[in-house]
């Protein structure tokens, strides 16, 4: 799989932050923390009793993003191990960690080889772990797992990877968070004849071998929810698309796009590149709906 520029997964964090908190909010922040926590199986048999920490797995963590916008909003105790392929962007890891944390009033510090993050109402354990997650399921560390998270992974993955995936985390019972994932809706205004030849080349780019076999693309939503269903697992979705207006995220999906289309389709060059000449010309008055899938899925109680 292609790696993940650092700059590229911090231009496009405000966007998915204000994309999932409106996921949030249509799924109803209480069911859908309920669902995260797993708050009936990890109730306290005593409230003398302390609850040990969630164990949260992050898969394709890149420089811990979906560890910003979770831990805060989980509270409690938690250790994260946070799995990524690129060695780059886990370098890159502390140093975002660190200015997000001076940002929010948080404490962030290295002890022992491990980092630990301190807020109100929330503490956590953060390892970091290189993984090819394509090549070696059975390396995960699934063992104890309460939370398994993945955000903008599943469009990348084959349906074979995300079967063995979503069956490992029922064997151990763990809750999933399959954040920011395509489902293929990419909405101009205004619209512009090339956009829907662009798209359909984009598409099929999508769906390229990533590493994981033949990609899911923007099949992965309801792949998954189909998965889910069948492994038992209770779902909630909800959209979490970006709603961009100009800006430099706008533009880089514009170059993105373009480049995309031309690898798959380089008959189509032409076409393509006025395109995008006209999309990055007409920037700042143009909007652009991607669309994005949250889902949230319990497993069944333990008899």
């Amino acid at each position: 799989m292609k790696p993940f520029a650092a700059s590229w997964l911090q231009l496009r964090e405000p966007s998915d932050r204000l994309a999932r908190e409106a996921a949030v909010a249509a799924i109803g922040e209480e069911r859908w923390l309920a669902a995260l926590r797993g708050d009936e199986a990890r109730a306290a048999p005593s409230p003398s009793l302390q609850l040990p920490p969630m164990q949260v797995l992050d898969l394709g963590c890149g420089t811990g993003a979906s560890l910003r916008f979770l831990a805060p909003r989980l509270g409690g105790e938690q250790h994260w191990r946070l799995c990524d392929h690129d060695e780059s962007l886990l370098q890159a890891l502390p140093d975002a960690m660190a200015a997000w944390a001076r940002r929010e009033g948080h404490r962030f510090e290295s002890r022992a080889g491990t980092w630990h993050l301190a807020g109100t109402g929330f503490t956590a354990r953060i390892e970091r772990r290189r993984l090819d997650l394509a090549q070696g399921l059975d390396t995960l560390p699934f063992d104890a797992t309460d939370l398994l998270c993945a955000t903008a992974l599943i469009d990348l993955v084959s349906h074979a990877w995300l079967a063995e995936l979503i069956g490992r985390a029922r064997r151990v019972s763990a809750r999933l968070s399959f954040a920011l994932a395509v489902d293929g809706r990419i909405e101009w205004a205004p619209a512009h004849p090339g956009d829907a030849d662009v798209a359909q080349s984009f598409a099929r780019h999508q769906g390229r071998d990533k590493g994981f076999g033949p990609a899911l693309g923007a099949a992965a939503p309801e792949v998954a929810r189909a998965l889910l269903a069948d492994a038992g697992y209770a779902v909630e979705a909800a959209r979490s698309d970006w709603l961009l207006q100009g800006g430099p995220l706008q533009a880089a999906l514009i170059a993105g796009m373009a480049a995309a289309a031309l690898e798959q389709d380089p008959q189509a060059a032409p076409g393509t590149q006025a395109w995008r000449r006209l999309r990055t010309a007409a920037l700042e008055r143009s909007h652009l709906r991607v669309g994005h899938v949250e889902l949230v899925a319990v497993p069944p109680a333990r008899a």
